[in-house]
């Protein structure tokens, strides 16, 4: 009775009233069980209390898994967006030259990348006209270089896309930007029968733009879209 009468009146009868409420309070329930347990003394182990915590713990994982796969689609849907606005930005231009310098401008301003470049191999190298005119996004490279390139010299299966960080480069393919070049995207292109293979080379000065860890549907899809533009400009 007197510790009925040590509860305020109105709390009393406010729990009473709705206990939900009470229920619900993650804090209150703990100081609850906290007390409970003090007055069981220390020799006495208190299996609902250990199975609550242990609740309590799971459903902390399961939001903070929750929350993270929430964050991980509102980034695919963005990054989706971002590709259907680069291949509608693509499909514009009427003339190739328009296609290409639009390439290292607008396009890399829509995938938020400090630079692109197209690189093709070709027998004659950069002694090409139209090469020197589009230095600017276009390297004409000795044929095989482009494997060589993505596999850095190793004898391994040359991937559609590659994602990596980089430290320093030797300038054949970003020229005066190296230095400043931390991770890339490189896109192996098929340009189509009897043709040399082709590459497009995405950079960013921050190093976790691009890693192996992250996924590559969305640039896989995108190279597939440039290839086929490309073909249809070659021929």
């Amino acid at each position: 009775m007197s510790s009925t009468q040590a509860m305020d009146e109105s709390v009393r009868e406010r729990i009473i009233s709705d206990p939900d409420t009470l229920l619900e309070d993650q804090d209150i329930m703990r100081a609850l069980v906290a007390a409970n347990e003090k007055t069981m003394g220390g020799n006495i182990v208190d299996l609902r209390g250990i199975a609550m915590e242990r609740l309590e713990a799971r459903l902390d994982r399961l939001e903070d898994t929750h929350r993270s796969v929430i964050a991980a689609a509102y980034e695919n849907l963005a990054g989706t967006n971002q590709i259907h606005r680069a291949v509608l930005r693509m499909m514009d231009p009427t003339e190739f030259e328009v296609f290409l310098h639009d390439l290292g401008g607008e396009v890399a301003d829509i995938l938020r990348v400090d630079s692109i470049r197209l690189v093709l191999e070709s027998e004659s190298g950069d002694e090409d006209a139209t090469v020197k005119k589009l230095d600017d996004v276009l390297n004409a490279v000795a044929p095989g270089f482009i494997d060589d390139y993505i596999t850095r010299g190793r004898n391994l299966p040359v991937r559609q896309v590659t994602l990596r960080q980089v430290s320093g480069n030797d300038g054949q393919i970003y020229g005066d930007k190296a230095d400043y070049v931390r991770s890339e995207a490189c896109l192996k292109l098929d340009l189509g029968e009897g043709r040399l293979p082709g590459m497009l080379v995405m950079a960013s000065e921050d190093p976790h733009q691009f890693s192996p860890q992250q996924g590559t549907d969305l640039l896989a899809f995108f190279g597939g879209i440039f290839e086929r533009a490309m073909r249809r400009w070659l021929s």
